[in-house]
């Protein structure tokens, strides 16, 4: 009997020191998660039949169990290390077999797609062209394309012009020039971009105009691109060219009330021919396949300074890739040499009703099994899932100390179930020495 319940010991010691072993081993590896020997006693009871002194027949060991607890976040000079701060779990395509990681130092192969170290490659929400997150779940990929340049439909303009400024026409007998200063009370300029992707200058100049009636005020916008006039129709044909101007009246209180007889204050630019810097049409769209509406809808007259609060259009060039950021939700946005940024997806996590049920497949990862239940697979940063750190790995959750500790633990318990196997041997040697 003491034979056997040295041995079960002695097993059970030699499983404590391995696991201990394995933990310490794996002190420095990225998404490990530690693991703890869980021991019962074993008694020799039979049905209704537990006997008055039952002696024990040693120690089994009844599992491995492993620790999810969050490891150390510490932070990496790459944009595709991620950590998660939370629960959860990466969801890799091993060749088809979903594996479940928190290791998540990725990068990608040559053909674009999100991998770790083993070529898994990670899954999560696709995005289409326009960089919109849809439900699909798929493998990730970054495209490596240039971002097409995107035409300007939208000028937007908020500024304060001067009430107090005195009007120009009453008094300088001279017609709108642009190289005159005397002859409009403010310029502001922005860049727009055409089909092709070409900037062309947008110049807007204000001239004050005597009023209808005493409760409003009268401006006229003469427009020009890349130092062209654009009007509501064609004024003369003298040099510069002279457009019929926009008008633009604002109401007692300072606010534009029509833009161009347009009560919400919004200009709808028609006209105009893109060209390239010798004057000669580039090829972009031009006419009405270039149109774009010019926004003052916020522009105000108060009696103060002349200023551009805000000025912004919507049209971009063509950007090369230039670098990649995650957000917390996971969302990987590709930044552009254009300034322009666009989502190509978001990673996936994956939670289970019992983590301890994952079965370890190595590479850091885990199985589904019966026991973990299904994979609820889900955005970071929602629910019971956590957040994603960018530029950041999960550090092994090992406290190597308390494993060193261990380490003498079992040394200690090995050591005294071999000594139950001497001592016993020692006795069973006394008794057939018997004579």
């Amino acid at each position: 009997m003491a034979f056997n319940t040295g041995l079960s010991g002695l097993r059970a010691a030699a499983v404590d020191l391995d696991v201990t072993g394995n933990n310490i081993a794996n002190a420095s590896t990225v998404g490990f998660k530690g693991s703890r020997v869980q021991f019962g006693d074993l008694y020799a009871n039979g049905f209704l039949s537990s006997g008055s002194a039952p002696v024990g027949d040693g120690v089994s060991v009844q599992s491995v169990k492993q620790s999810f607890g969050q490891g150390n976040i510490s932070f990496t000079d790459s944009g595709l290390d991620l950590a998660i701060d939370g629960d959860g779990f990466f969801v890799l395509n091993n060749g088809g077999e979903l594996r479940y990681s928190r290791a998540g130092q990725f990068g990608t192969d040559k053909d674009g797609f999100v991998v770790n170290n083993q070529n898994m490659r990670v899954q999560g929400f696709v995005a289409d062209a326009a960089g919109n997150l849809s439900g699909i779940r798929d493998d990730l990929q970054i495209a490596s394309d240039n971002l097409a340049p995107q035409r300007t439909t939208n000028l937007r303009t908020d500024l304060n012009l001067d009430a107090r400024e005195q009007v120009l026409t009453a008094t300088p007998p001279n017609p709108f020039d642009p190289l005159d200063p005397t002859t409009y009370n403010h310029v502001t300029a922005t860049n727009i971009f055409d089909s092709l992707g070409n900037p062309h200058e947008v110049t807007q100049f204000y001239t004050k105009q005597a009023s209808a009636g005493g409760s409003q005020s009268n401006w006229l916008l003469h427009l020009q691109i890349d130092g062209e006039a654009v009007g509501g129709a064609a004024g003369s044909t003298t040099t510069p060219p002279n457009y019929v101007p926009y008008e633009l009246v604002f109401d007692q209180n300072g606010n534009l009330a029509t833009a161009n007889s347009n009560a919400n204050g919004v200009i709808s630019i028609d006209n105009w021919v893109p060209k390239d810097r010798d004057l000669n049409a580039n090829g972009a769209a031009s006419g009405v396949g270039a149109t774009f509406d010019l926004n003052l809808g916020s522009a105000t007259q108060y009696g103060n300074n002349f200023g551009v609060n805000d000025q912004r259009q919507d049209g971009y060039t063509t950007g090369r890739l230039s670098g990649l950021d995650v957000s917390q939700q996971g969302v990987i946005f590709a930044r552009y040499t254009n300034g322009q940024s666009k989502s190509l997806g978001q990673v996936a996590l994956a939670s289970f009703s019992n983590a301890n049920g994952l079965s370890p497949s190595g590479d850091t990862s885990w199985v589904e099994t019966f026991e973990s239940g299904q994979a609820v697979i889900g955005r970071p940063d929602s629910g019971t899932l956590g957040a994603i750190q960018s530029s950041s790995v999960e550090e092994s959750n090992v406290d190597l100390s308390a494993e060193l500790v261990n380490l003498i633990i079992a040394q200690r318990n090995y050591q005294a179930n071999a000594k139950t196997i001497e001592t016993s041997d020692a006795v069973t040697q006394t008794i057939i020495n018997l004579r």
